[in-house]
């Protein structure tokens, strides 16, 4: 099933590692086959994976984005996620993390990003980033 995706005027996103952007009008980009797409939104930069989730979430992200390379990141994912799964005792966040496990393992890293996400709204609220009931998705990674 194709991908449709509809940018906003200058818009990036990285599609198998290429970083693309939008021109200065609204476009839409139909993706035929499998590939590895995030939007600018969801990209995380090095020194914005400043918390233990956004570490494993950042670890996740290097593994989807460069899947050829994945095992070079997999061992700091594995130390990222056991570290916070030890510090975490909701069982509903560790189920995640046990998702998350799973899907990398599977090498479904989108999946995995996506549970990523349920950790870091976890944890921005834990940490008062944000207040409990709003989600911490937003533009940041």
């Amino acid at each position: 099933m194709p991908l449709k995706l509809s940018l906003k005027p200058g818009e990036k996103l990285v599609l198998n590692g290429a970083v693309i952007q939008n021109g200065d009008r609204r476009g839409v980009l139909i993706l035929q086959n499998k590939a590895s797409v995030l939007r600018e939104k969801d990209i995380l930069q090095p020194d914005q994976a400043n918390t233990p989730s956004r570490r494993i979430y950042f670890q996740v992200m290097l593994m989807y984005l460069e899947p050829a390379d994945a095992q070079k990141y997999y061992d700091e994912f594995v130390r990222r996620l056991s570290e916070f799964m030890g510090a975490v005792r909701n069982p509903a966040i560790l189920a995640e993390c046990v998702t998350i496990s799973r899907c990398c393992l599977q090498r479904d890293y989108y999946k995995a990003l996506l549970s990523c996400r349920k950790l870091i709204e976890y944890e921005d609220v834990r940490l008062g980033n944000v207040p409990a009931g709003v989600s911490a998705g937003g533009d940041e990674g």
